[in-house]
């Protein structure tokens, strides 16, 4: 494998639009293909330059995002090809894309769509024209029919342009971009296709006495019981099983495609060694299996400012820090089996987590991102005082 390929899905033959590592220049502007282990550094690193010190931006870890990006190290790509584009004006990078196409989703949902992500760019409308110029050209160049985005290999990467909400303190889990960014898109022709919604929830002083009746209703009526974890350990044999059902809860989700056995090797690696049992709730039915689960952090967006995206030399004592004493949570993933959906299963775990926040002193969660169509998830924050503080979006833009 040369360094190219460890970078990119198939190459498209010469001769062809969008030809590998191509540049088109003006007199001050050059879009260049990523190419080399070094541009996609710089490709990573871009926002670090353009956000740097903003308030309410939360810097990615660079080496996941590295990973997440290079073909021997993304299982995505098993089934994915991508392409990245910086922009250079006068010298200086002033823009970035990402160019996939996910040929599962297409197979699953029959939309010949190439997906744009990693989308960030200065307010110059001639060097945005010029980074979405290259990524059409390439998915016209594969006979796709249309592009939309923000969208990653997966729905485990971060998607959705923020549209409301920019003055709000972003999350590790979602984009944070420029108020200047949805204009920027639809002046090229790029409309909704969905939006996602986020709410912010205040944690009560103490449980509902009707909360704590309808828990114990559930757990008799369907069975199921609560796994009571201590550690990290004891959740770990269920982790594979987790990602099982949340593959079949969220099949019918928008642009979703089930994620692989080593894509779930892969995440079970990196990220259940670090998440809290008090804040990871599993939902068991009388035979032991996974019925549902729900998993927050405490949030790290703070400390991720601290850390400018490095866990060395001393960004991980950032995030210990906000592990040790948490006063603001991050909810990040739930899923009912969709044979227990509408029981209410789901409120038995959002009554759980309730019940660990009060406990260890959380002031609010961050609900991060759900359909604007997905009422039921949306049903559980009117028992609570909650606002919908943000909304980000996925734009389309079709040619066939």
């Amino acid at each position: 494998m040369n360094e190219n390929e460890s970078l990119h899905g198939r190459a498209s033959p010469a001769g062809r639009a969008g030809t590998r590592g191509a540049a088109r220049r003006s007199a001050s502007l050059v879009i260049k293909e990523v190419t080399s282990r070094g541009e996609l550094k710089q490709f990573v690193r871009f926002p670090f330059s353009l956000y740097r010190n903003h308030p309410c931006w939360v810097p990615p870890l660079i080496l996941d995002e590295l990973h997440t990006l290079r073909r021997d190290k993304n299982p995505a790509f098993e089934y994915c090809e991508a392409r990245y584009w910086l922009a250079y004006k006068e010298g200086k990078v002033a823009g970035r894309i990402a160019g996939i196409v996910n040929h599962r989703y297409i197979e699953k949902w029959g939309n010949r769509y190439a997906r744009f992500g990693w989308v960030d760019f200065v307010d110059d409308p001639e060097v945005v024209a010029s980074l979405f110029g290259a990524v059409e050209a390439w998915a016209v160049d594969l006979g796709m029919s249309g592009i939309h985005g923000p969208l990653g290999f997966t729905d485990m990467d971060h998607e959705g342009m923020l549209v409301e909400g920019f003055d709000e303190l972003g999350t590790l889990a979602a984009i944070y971009n420029h108020p200047y960014y949805p204009g920027r898109l639809e002046s090229m022709g790029y409309v909704k296709d969905v939006d996602w919604v986020e709410f912010e929830v205040q944690v009560p002083a103490e449980l509902p006495e009707k909360a704590v009746r309808v828990e114990e209703i559930v757990k008799r009526r369907l069975g199921v019981r609560v796994l009571e974890a201590k550690n990290a350990k004891q959740i770990l044999p269920y982790a594979r099983e987790l990602f099982g059902v949340l593959n079949e809860a969220f099949a019918p989700l928008y642009a979703f495609v089930p994620l692989t056995d080593r894509q779930v090797e892969m995440y079970v690696k990196q990220y259940f060694s670090f998440i809290r049992p008090d804040f990871t709730k599993v939902l068991l039915d009388a035979d032991g299996r996974v019925a549902g689960f729900v998993i927050g952090m405490p949030s790290l967006s703070r400390a991720m400012q601290k850390a400018r995206g490095r866990l060395l030399p001393f960004g991980f004592l950032h995030l210990l820090a906000a592990m040790r004493k948490p006063r603001f949570l991050d909810l990040y993933l739930g899923a009912i089996r969709p044979d227990l959906q509408g029981g209410g299963a789901d409120a038995l775990l959002m009554t759980e987590m309730t019940r660990s926040a009060i406990a260890k002193g959380i002031v609010s969660a961050e609900s991060n991102i759900e359909l604007e169509e997905n009422v039921k998830v949306q049903n559980h924050w009117k028992y609570y005082d909650a606002r919908q503080h943000k909304r980000r979006r996925c734009y389309i833009k079709r040619w066939a």
